[in-house]
């Protein structure tokens, strides 16, 4: 079906082209050409852009096409061509917009048109239309000139001289630019992306120079088209002015030339455009319209931009405040204000805060409030905002400054002295005084005391430097009233009981607790019931050489803790803290509690008692300390006893004491006649202290040298008397053991030499094989090599040394002459004339059996031969045996 009225058109066009018509009318309306209509476009005002209007040829049955082209100078060189589809059907005239790059001042700007009847066959062309350009007949003109050029765009520059003159440069920010030809006369230069300037004046210079020697400059501005309003909202303060503000973007320049124009309609009433600021714009309220539908309106130059904005008009109230009046007072202030408008019958919402503090007040419905809990003479500020239900709060006022009256209050404390006599008292009142605030100096003028006692008031006064005040009573209770006493400001009394005698005297808790953090005292107490008004810790220096000064502090009541900065404390200082609890009939002392905010170990050393008492195996030491003695610079835990021998590499013993009541020990498992230092130092948290130092030498020990010496003695002395009846037969019984072996002949002479050799020979043997075998004589007078004669002829040659030899020679060896013999005495016989000074004769033997492995040998036998008496030897001769016994004999 399309294509069938497409060839019907066609053949119609066809029909109406060769046919014949004497009129001439269908012929003249087919080839007529469009009358066109050119002008600038005034509206844009950049003088770039032509307007271009037409008739519109209604013998098209569809949309009609027209071709357009645009040429320049008067040789007219085309620059655009384009084909433009118009609708007929509903248009009578049609309007057609150009914009040329390069300004239209600068050259002739032509136009033509030319209509495609059923777009296919094309009419002649129209005539050119022109819009001419700038006529210059004395000096060389720039165009653009004075016109507001948008940022970031590419721009074309021209110089227009008169006839007979041409352009020899061109110059763009003082930098010669490439030069265009337009047409004969006129030259051009195209600059890209224009920025807008830094200097002070926004504007672009650019510079021409001709053949007549001048040099032309013209400026434009540079600046950016309107952004869409931003945030774009309403509110009304006092139900008859609507005031609108928005955000309009990125900040313009004054000097950028660029007029702009900001235009608020309201589109659902027949109001006029208002005319509004650069971000605000204020108008009447409609009467009786609740609904607004606004529509905002930008323009400038190069653009104009529109944001929409609805809103209810009750919804957008924001009420405004203004400032009344302030009265302040000690701990409170009362301020008013005032809001703007008639929204006594809206429902009324306000929010006041206070600085410093953050304090915050909500108000509904009034127009003041009492600001409380404030500190006393402080400086403080205030600011107020209102909203109406709550939905949009109006702006904070300005703050306005106010500061509260000056406040004294006393710290008051008692300290009682029970006296002796008639059961009074003495009680000494302390305070501190507290001045809250630093906004203005306050001058306490004294303070004054009242109390009743034995029925009438009294009252005392002292001066502003005194803090305390000493008042003796009875033993009955009584109140105390002090308050400081001020030129103008107030001042809080306070109240102390005092209780009774016998309830001040009841039995407290003392505790000692360890040394405090280092960050200082962390007290803590049992809850007591009757405590109904909280809690008295004092605390005081034990220990010093003045009294100290009394502090003290307040604890509310349910709370049975307290921190003490250490800062307030001196280490190594033992402390005394009294726990009262507050009742209504005076302070309790609950506990006490001693300790250090830090202890040392730096603490004295005992004093040892002297004698010190000791024995041959053990020491005991004495000494005298004070451990309770509240000047040490920590509690005595115990003590520490150092015991070392002296002269000795062995490490000391150390014995710890952890009774600090315990002052003496008993040191054992030492040595006899031994030299031992001692130390004592008292032991605290941290270490031990100062040492005392003692040396001692033990005793010795006489019992065990003692008892070795009696006891052969009193073994010798039993065997005599039990052995004294027979002393005869004992004696003939011994000459008969100790004899020669036979064969075996010993010289006297030959006895001392031999002696020696064999104590050489044996020194080299071993102990566990040792037998041997003593001979003693003592008190010989005379010595053998002068009075002594001989029985025995081969004894004659005897060497006189034997019976001089030393004692250590002849001391007891274990070494054995013999594997199968046992030495046994010689027998030596004298003259009875020569043994007149013998007293003596010892024979002791000592067998070791090799068969038993003993360490030390083993004492078997002992015999000893005493008291010769003269007659006894007149009558026989004496002899010294001497000889081996054989093993086997044994």
């Amino acid at each position: 079906m399309m294509s069938y009225r497409i060839s019907f058109f066609n053949l119609l066009g066809l029909y109406l082209i060769f046919s014949e018509d004497h009129s001439g009318c269908c012929m003249d309306t087919v080839w007529q050409p469009p009358k066109l209509s050119i002008s600038p476009l005034q509206a844009v005002n950049d003088k770039q852009s032509l307007m271009v209007s037409w008739l519109i040829n209604h013998t098209d049955l569809l949309h009609g096409i027209y071709e357009i082209q645009v040429s320049r100078t008067e040789n007219h060189m085309i620059i655009y061509n384009r084909n433009v589809s118009v609708a007929s059907a509903d248009l009578y005239e049609y309007t057609w917009t150009w914009t040329s790059d390069l300004p239209l001042e600068c050259v002739d700007h032509s136009v033509r048109i030319r209509h495609f009847y059923n777009q296919s066959v094309p009419s002649p062309w129209s005539n050119w239309v022109t819009n001419h350009g700038a006529e210059v007949k004395d000096k060389t003109k720039i165009f653009p000139l004075e016109r507001v050029l948008r940022e970031g765009t590419s721009a074309m520059f021209c110089c227009v001289p008169r006839r007979g003159v041409d352009i020899t440069s061109m110059e763009y920010k003082k930098k010669k630019q490439h030069l265009i030809s337009i047409g004969t006369r006129v030259k051009a230069i195209a600059v890209d992306n224009l920025t807008i300037p830094t200097s002070f004046y926004k504007v672009l210079l650019v510079s021409c120079n001709d053949t007549t020697g001048n040099t032309i400059h013209a400026w434009n501005y540079i600046s950016f088209p309107p952004e869409k309003p931003r945030n774009l909202s309403c509110v009304t303060s006092d139900m008859k002015t609507i005031n609108c503000t928005w955000d309009p973007g990125r900040k313009r320049d004054l000097s950028d030339g660029n007029t702009r124009t900001q235009t608020l309609h309201i589109v659902n009433t027949d109001q006029a455009p208002i005319s509004c600021e650069e971000s605000s714009c204020k108008f009447p309220a409609v009467p009786q319209l609740e609904e607004y539908n606004i529509s905002l309106v930008v323009r400038d130059q190069l653009g104009e931009e529109t944001a929409n904005y609805s809103f209810n008009f009750f919804d957008r109230v924001f009420p405004v405040v203004e400032w009344d009046r302030v009265s302040p007072g000690v701990t409170d202030t009362t301020v008013s204000w005032i809001v703007q408008g008639n929204l006594s019958q809206l429902d009324l919402l306000c929010q006041v805060t206070t600085d410093p503090g953050s304090i915050n007040f909500l108000t509904s419905g009034n127009v003041s409030v009492k600001l409380e809990h404030l500190i006393p003479n402080t400086h403080y500020s205030t600011r107020v905002c209102c909203s109406v239900n709550g939905r949009l709060w109006g702006d904070w006022t300005q703050p306005i400054f106010f500061t509260t009256y000056p406040l004294v209050t006393l710290d008051l404390w008692r300290r009682i002295k029970q006296l002796s006599y008639l059961h009074s008292r003495q009680v000494t009142l302390l305070w501190t005084p507290h001045i809250v605030g630093t906004a203005a100096t306050v001058n306490i003028q004294g303070y004054t005391i009242q109390w009743l006692q034995e029925g009438q008031n009294r009252t005392e006064w002292k001066d502003s430097r005194q803090t305390q005040a000493e008042v003796s009573i009875g033993p009955e209770q009584c109140d105390f009233t002090v308050q400081a006493v001020l030129h103008t400001d107030s001042s809080i009394p306070a109240h102390i009981t005092i209780p009774q005698r016998e309830d001040s005297e009841s039995l407290s808790v003392e505790k000692q607790f360890s040394s405090g953090s280092a960050s200082g005292f962390n007290l803590s107490w049992e809850e007591q019931d009757t405590a109904t008004c909280g809690y008295t810790v004092e605390w005081c220096i034990l220990g010093g050489a003045v009294p100290c000064t009394l502090t003290w502090v307040t604890i509310p009541e349910g709370n049975t803790t307290l921190f003490l900065p250490a800062r307030n404390f001196t280490a190594g200082c033992r402390y005394k803290f009294n726990i009262y609890g507050c009742t209504q009939n005076g302070h309790r002392l609950l506990e006490i509690q001693t300790g250090y905010s830090q202890e040392l170990e730096s603490v004295q050393s005992p004093s040892l008692v002297e004698p010190v008492q000791s024995t041959s195996s053990s020491v005991t030491l004495e000494w005298r300390y004070n451990e309770d003695d509240p000047a040490h610079p920590a509690f005595i835990t115990g003590y520490l006893v150092t015991v070392q021998e002296v002269g000795s590499d062995r490490p000391p013993r150390h014995l710890t004491i952890e009774e600090p009541q315990r002052k003496s020990v008993t040191v054992e498992g030492l040595q006899q006649s031994h030299e031992y230092a001692f130390s004592v130092s008292a032991l605290t948290k941290e270490g031990p202290g100062q040492a005392t130092h003692i040396t001692v030498r033990t005793r010795a020990d006489y019992s065990a040298h003692l008892a070795k010496i009696l006891t052969p003695i009193l073994l010798l002395l039993g065997c005599t008397v039990l052995l004294w009846p027979q002393r005869r037969m004992l004696i003939k019984g011994l000459k008969e053991i100790f004899v020669y072996p036979a064969g075996m002949r010993i010289k006297i002479p030959e006895l001392g030499s031999f002696l020696d050799q064999t104590g050489e020979w044996l020194q080299t043997q071993r102990v566990e094989e040792c037998i041997s075998c003593d001979i003693e004589i003592l008190n010989i007078r005379p010595p053998l090599n002068q009075t002594t004669t001989l029985r025995d002829p081969e004894l004659l040659n005897t060497p006189s040394s034997v019976f001089q030899s030393s004692p250590s020679s002849l001391s007891p060896s274990c070494e054995p002459l013999h594997s199968d013999y046992c030495p046994q005495s010689a027998t030596v016989f004298w003259d009875t004339q020569t043994l007149q000074e013998i007293t003596y004769i010892a024979n002791k033997t000592y067998f070791h059996t090799m068969k038993e492995d003993l360490s030390e040998p083993q004492q078997d036998e002992s015999s000893e031969i005493t008291s010769f008496e003269p007659s006894e030897c007149l009558q026989e001769s004496c002899c010294v045996i001497y000889g081996y016994i054989s093993n086997e004999t044994l």
